[in-house]
C-alpha cells in the first residue's frame, strides 16, 4: 500500500512538470531545495482557489475584510508575537543516514503507527464476528489496550516535552519508542536541539547601519498591527474579521514532500474579532463553516478529518487542524485557532499604543479575543491536485491520465477545437471563443488528431471541450465533450455562454456552502 501511495505522488509530480503546473524553482542551475515555481496552468489553478477564498470570506460576510499588508515589518513585531524567542522546531539527526528531522514529527509518526496496529486488530475482528461492537472490542481487548496506553503515555510525554523545552525528555521519548529512521533504518540518533525557524535579512543603505529584520513567518501579525486603521476606517463593530492572502518564508528543518512543506510558501488568513468569553462559540463556528467550505468541492468526504492540537502554541486556549489525506496520508490542511487577545495585548505593550475596541452597547473598553483560521494555499493546491489525478482504463483498452479539477477552479473551462484547419473552422472556431473568452479561460488549439487533443485537454483538467466541425458552418451547433464523463452533446452556439458559465462559476459553487 505505501509503495502505491508512494508511485502515485512521484506520478502527480510528474505529471505537474509536465503540464506546467509546477517547475523545480532555478532548474537550469539544478534547483533550490524546497523551493517551487508555479507554471502557466498552475498560477491559473492557484489564483482560481484564491478567488474562492477571497469571495467565500468577504463576499459572504459583510463583516470581513480584505486588506494586504507588507512582507517587511519593524523587527519589534516578531519580538512582540513570540517568534525571536520562541518560534522553534525540536530537531533530530540521524548519524548514519545523515538525515535531519522534526523530532515531534517522529514521535507523533511512532504514535500514528501504534494508532494503524489498534485500526488493524478492530478490522479483524469486525471480520470475524457478525454482530461487532467497536467501543466493546476496544475496551476489552488485551492487545488493543496495550497499544492505547503507549499512544497515551507517548502523547503526554511529547506534551510535557514541548511545553517545558525538554529537548533531553523528547530524545528519551524518541529512544522509548524505538524510532528508528526512514532512510537508515537505524535508531543512531543525535541529540535533540532547538531549531529558530525565521529567515532574516539587514535593511539599510550603509551596511554598518543595517537594521536586522526578519521575512515574515506568517501574514497574521500584519493583520494585528493594522487591526485599529481597519475597525476605524471600516466602521467595523464585534465581532468582525480581517482577512489576507500573503507570502511568508519558513527555514524549515525538513522541507520535503514535493510542495508540502516548503520554505517559502503563501498563506490563506482570516483574524475573527470577537468579545471576549464569546470566543469558543465562535472558535466552533469556524470549525464547522470552514470544513463546509473544504468539502463543498467535491474531492471526497471522507479525505477531510479534524484533529485537535495535544501542544497549544503559547498563544492560544484551542487549536485543531482540518486535516486531508494527501497521497502521504492524512496532514494538516488548514488550522483553526482561538489565539485569545495575546497578540493584541502583546502588541498594545510593545508598542506603547492602545489596541483597544470601545463597544457602545455595553460601554466599556476591551482588547477583543481571536479566532484565527489559516489554510495553506500550496496544501490546498496539493490537496486539489492529488485528488484530481486520475489513471483510467478505458472500455476500449485504451487508457488516459484525467485531472477531475473542479470546474471552477480548472486553469482552463473550455478547449476551443476545430476538426481540422481548413474549409473555415478555424475562423468560426476563434469567433466562438472571442465571444467566450470575456467570461470563461479558452484555450485555443487546432494541431493533432481531435482524440490526441482530447487527451491533452483531459491532462491539465479541462472540463470542456467544444469541437467545431462541418456541421457547424451549416447549422451553428457545436459538439460539446464533459471530461469527466466523456460524452458528447450538440449544442447550438448562442447556448454555450450561458450553460458553461453556470457550470464554471465560482459564484455557483459559493451557493452551495
Amino acid at each position: 500500500m505505501a509503495n502505491q501511495e508512494d508511485n502515485l505522488f512521484k506520478n502527480v509530480i510528474s505529471h505537474a512538470k509536465e503540464y506546467g503546473f509546477i517547475f523545480p524553482s532555478s532548474e537550469i542551475y539544478d534547483g533550490l531545495s524546497a523551493v517551487y515555481d508555479y507554471g502557466q496552468n498552475g498560477a491559473e489553478l492557484k489564483n482560481n482557489i484564491k478567488e474562492y477564498w477571497w469571495k467565500f470570506m468577504t463576499l459572504l460576510h459583510d463583516n470581513i475584510v480584505g486588506i494586504d499588508s507588507a512582507i517587511f515589518m519593524h523587527p519589534t513585531t516578531w519580538k512582540a508575537s513570540g517568534h525571536v524567542d520562541a518560534f522553534n522546531d525540536p530537531m533530530i539527526d540521524n548519524k548514519d543516514s545523515k538525515k535531519r528531522y522534526r523530532a515531534d514529527v517522529l514521535v507523533e509518526d511512532a504514535v500514528a503507527k501504534l494508532q494503524d496496529k489498534i485500526d488493524k486488530e478492530v478490522e479483524k475482528a469486525a471480520k470475524r464476528f457478525e454482530n461487532f461492537d467497536r467501543s466493546m472490542f476496544v475496551s476489552t481487548n488485551a492487545r488493543v489496550l496495550e497499544y492505547q496506553k503507549k499512544i497515551d503515555e507517548a502523547n503526554e510525554r511529547l506534551k510535557a516535552a514541548m511545553n517545558n523545552s525538554d529537548m533531553a525528555a523528547m530524545k528519551q521519548l524518541i529512544e522509548d519508542l524505538e524510532v528508528t529512521c526512514p532512510i537508515s533504518g537505524t535508531r543512531n540518533w543525535t541529540e535533540v536541539r532547538q531549531f529558530n525557524l525565521m529567515f532574516s535579512t539587514e535593511m539599510g543603505s550603509v551596511a554598518e547601519d543595517a537594521n536586522k529584520i526578519y521575512l515574515r513567518p506568517e501574514t497574521a501579525q500584519g493583520i494585528f498591527v493594522n487591526f485599529l486603521n481597519v475597525q476605524k476606517t471600516g466602521r467595523m463593530k464585534i465581532p468582525f474579521g480581517i482577512a489576507q492572502i500573503g507570502k511568508a518564508f519558513r527555514n524549515e528543518i525538513v522541507a520535503r514532500q514535493f510542495i508540502f512543506r516548503m520554505r517559502e510558501f503563501e498563506q490563506m488568513e482570516m483574524q475573527f474579532f470577537v468579545k471576549p468569553g464569546e470566543e469558543m462559540k465562535w472558535y466552533e463556528y469556524w470549525k464547522e463553516k470552514r470544513m463546509q467550505w473544504h468539502k463543498t468541492l467535491g474531492l471526497g468526504d471522507g479525505n477531510y478529518r479534524y484533529h485537535d492540537h495535544l501542544n497549544l502554541a503559547h498563544y492560544a486556549n484551542a487549536a485543531c487542524d482540518i486535516q486531508f489525506n494527501f497521497p502521504m496520508g492524512f496532514k494538516e490542511l488548514e488550522g483553526i485557532h482561538s489565539r485569545t487577545d495575546f497578540d493584541l495585548k502583546s502588541h498594545e505593550k510593545f508598542s506603547g499604543k492602545k489596541l483597544q475596541y470601545f463597544d457602545t452597547e455595553d460601554n466599556q473598553n476591551y482588547i477583543p479575543y481571536v479566532v484565527e483560521t489559516s489554510v495553506g494555499l500550496d496544501r490546498m493546491f496539493l490537496s486539489v491536485l492529488s485528488s484530481s489525478y486520475k489513471e483510467e482504463k478505458l472500455e476500449d483498452g485504451s487508457e488516459r491520465v484525467v485531472l477531475r479539477i473542479p470546474a471552477p477552479l480548472a486553469p482552463n473551462k473550455v478547449a476551443i477545437l476545430p476538426l481540422t484547419k481548413k474549409d473555415g473552422l478555424p475562423e468560426k472556431a476563434m469567433e466562438i471563443m472571442n465571444e467566450l473568452k470575456f467570461d470563461l479561460r479558452c484555450f485555443y488549439e487546432e494541431k493533432d488528431a481531435i482524440g490526441k487533443r482530447y487527451r491533452r485537454q483531459d491532462a491539465i483538467g479541462t472540463p470542456y471541450c467544444i469541437t467545431i466541425d462541418h456541421q457547424t458552418l451549416q447549422d451553428n451547433t457545436v459538439t460539446v465533450r464533459d471530461r469527466d464523463t466523456m460524452k458528447q452533446e450538440r449544442i447550438a452556439v448562442c447556448e454555450l455562454r450561458l450553460k458553461l458559465i453556470d457550470a464554471c462559476s465560482i459564484n455557483n459553487l459559493l451557493r452551495r456552502i
